[in-house]
């Protein structure tokens, strides 16, 4: 296995959607930086579902809400999967999603037929599953058409997680551990099960904690938009949204 791993950054959790619904998760996401990054990650999964009728829709582990509205307003029926019942309180009431159907169960054991859904979706969730073979093996066998992730990549500035995580940690005060993948193993995981087809679209050439220390800085932004307009960021950028298709 080639996933970036180290002692101190090792997943802490095997049901992440925990934490991830939380308010403490959420105000990670607070203020004009938060809108940015989750604006980023929209228009990310929005240009990598470009070309997919819309349908079905499962977001796995999803009671953080950042993607109800996005996947509503493209057409999709979406349904949300949280592993314990605080996960569908939070998306009730802390995250406002009061209409979108809510699914309880096991991350590597989803309670649905196999091809239940035409989409499976899962962000920041795939980075926090040790046993993420498993994670991955279960949104196939759940989804009809595509598979959606996002991860962060071992290229680029991300490359040095495990030498400035603990500044990072310093910075943030609320940071998880996490794993950094490479394309080519995520990609080999997804062929093992049948998903031959993939597209992708990377986030950010600067690490996500200067934008969240810089608190939305129109300069950090103006910089990240020439590095995606000359290439860096499709070169070294990270997070990644991938999409993977049966053919």
């Amino acid at each position: 296995m080639n996933a970036s791993r180290d002692a101190a950054l090792a997943p802490d959790s095997c049901t992440p959607d925990v934490e991830t619904s939380s308010a403490n998760y959420a105000s990670r996401f607070a203020g004009s930086s938060g809108r940015y990054l989750l604006d980023v990650q929209a228009d990310a999964i929005r240009k990598v579902l470009k070309g997919l009728p819309p349908g079905t829709a499962l977001d796995v582990g999803g009671g953080h809400g950042q993607l109800v509205d996005l996947l509503q307003e493209a057409g999709w029926k979406t349904t949300v999967h949280g592993t314990d019942g605080e996960c569908e309180r939070n998306l009730r009431e802390l995250h406002a999603k009061r209409d979108v159907p809510f699914l309880k169960g096991d991350l590597f054991s989803l309670p649905v037929a196999d091809r239940s859904f035409d989409l499976v979706i899962a962000v920041r969730l795939i980075s926090h599953v040790d046993a993420w073979q498993r994670l991955v093996a279960e949104m196939c066998r759940v989804a009809r058409k595509s598979v959606v992730i996002d991860y962060p990549s071992t290229s680029g500035f991300n490359a040095l997680t495990p030498l400035l995580f603990r500044m990072k940690r310093s910075m943030e005060g609320n940071t998880r551990t996490y794993t950094s993948f490479s394309r080519a193993e995520l990609r080999t995981e997804f062929r093992r099960h049948g998903f031959t087809r993939s597209t992708e679209r990377k986030q950010f050439f600067m690490p996500m904690v200067v934008h969240r220390m810089g608190r939305g800085n129109a300069l950090l932004r103006g910089a990240e938009a020439i590095f995606r307009g000359v290439g860096l960021t499709a070169l070294a950028g990270s997070p990644v949204i991938l999409r993977v298709d049966r053919p």
